[in-house]
């Protein structure tokens, strides 16, 4: 891990199956996704799931891409920032910080709504 090469003891990464949520409850004090909420399916219920994982001061931190990416005209891998929103706020999340500066995406901090 690159993390450990760079002096870092406090990171450990885990990888997470699309589906398979095999954590100790409250263990963890950042979820972070990059470019895969589009793919996520029943992302609501995902995330109500994925809630019960975070310690009571974590944190989920999502970068998406801002519009579509295009190949060959087929659109995808892209959900609206206003959909995410959205769809977190049904799953117990609020925005905590917002950060613009990625020029093909956007990045949110999530906590858990007290």
């Amino acid at each position: 891990m690159k993390g450990r090469k760079k002096g870092l003891k406090n990171v450990e990464p885990i990888l997470v199956a699309k589906e398979k949520l095999d954590l100790p409850e409250k263990s963890l004090d950042l979820i972070f996704m990059r470019n895969v909420y589009h793919c996520l399916q029943y992302r609501v219920d995902y995330f109500r799931k994925l809630g019960h994982f975070l310690k009571t001061d974590g944190k989920v931190a999502i970068i998406e891409r801002n519009k579509p990416l295009t190949l060959y005209g087929i659109f995808g891998h892209h959900t609206h920032k206003k959909t995410i929103i959205k769809e977190m706020k049904k799953t117990g999340f609020v925005v905590n910080k917002e950060f613009d500066f990625l020029p093909n995406q956007f990045f949110i901090i999530f906590v858990k709504m007290i």
